[in-house]
């Protein structure tokens, strides 16, 4: 179904005028949801609608689409920003390291249609997971680090990725950090997972720091990548209570099965383009 997606500043009739260029085109609407963030003054809708029109040929936006996201455009003030979602599953490439938790999740939701996105293959640092990811048919690809700068290795997997063209890179516990070069080619378009102890217990085995602390919620944190070391846009995030009976051990296996379902979450909200970027915030309708 198609889904306009509207951001612009705030003004009285917004709803009318949007409404207003799907009705002269015959569509209905079969969902909205709208929000004004009063801080900035911005304006934010998704619609999704439908009509005895086609918008959507082959997975692409058509004529009456264009249209309808023109008109819309001239209906609404300066500085407004629309689009179509672009139908089907998006195209997105998995990055990982050692751990397989996250990957091994994916790969089983990908397998039975369980996100919103084909896995167009499979990028890691270490050869480990290569037998995992070969039993689900997905391409692996491994690119080793040692003995290679930051700037090298980069190059190594942008020569990768370039000719598959993802439409977005999935982080799953990809234990490298990414360049302000390598993250400005997919501006808001990387996603990653990490525990949500941050900046606390940085480093190695941080669920062992945080028994040694005594903490009391374990959880994780799902976000946009940008420049900013894991301070990119929240997307999804999760705690679950934990006490003095639970050894280091299972604060771990508790901490995997949160980041399993915080990173499936961020996927199905970002997939089905129901996030929008204010900042360094998100407002996203569910």
């Amino acid at each position: 179904m198609p889904v306009l997606l509207v951001e612009c500043p705030d003004q009285r009739g917004l709803v009318h005028a949007i409404s207003g260029v799907l009705l002269r085109h015959d569509c209905n609407v079969v969902g909205n949801q709208e929000f004004v963030d009063a801080a900035s003054g911005r304006f934010y809708m998704r619609t999704e609608f439908d009509g005895p029109q086609a918008v959507e040929v082959d997975g692409k936006v058509d004529g009456v689409g264009e249209r309808i996201v023109s008109e819309t455009q001239a209906a609404l003030p300066a500085g407004a920003r629309v689009r179509l979602a672009r139908p089907g599953p998006k195209r997105i490439v998995v990055l990982a390291s050692r751990e397989h938790h996250c990957l091994g999740d994916l790969l089983i939701r990908h397998q039975f249609g369980g996100i919103q996105a084909r896995i167009e293959a499979v990028l890691s640092n270490h050869a480990e997971l290569g037998d995992l990811v070969a039993k689900f048919g997905v391409p692996f690809h491994h690119v080793p680090a040692e003995g290679m700068d930051r700037a090298a290795h980069e190059a190594a997997v942008s020569a990768i990725l370039e000719p598959i063209g993802p439409e977005f890179l999935v982080l799953a516990k990809y234990m490298r950090v990414l360049s302000p070069a390598f993250v400005a080619r997919y501006p808001s378009r990387i996603i990653n997972i990490h525990h949500s102890f941050l900046p606390a217990f940085i480093g190695a085995r941080p669920y062992h720091q945080a028994f040694q602390r005594g903490v009391k919620v374990i959880g994780a944190t799902a976000h946009l990548v940008t420049d900013d070391l894991d301070a990119g846009p929240i997307l999804v995030q999760q705690v679950i209570p934990v006490d003095h009976t639970h050894a280091a051990e299972d604060l771990v296996r508790a901490g995997r099965d949160v980041e399993q379902f915080v990173l499936a979450q961020a996927l199905r909200l970002v997939f089905e383009d129901r996030v929008f970027l204010a900042g360094n915030r998100t407002v996203i309708f569910d």
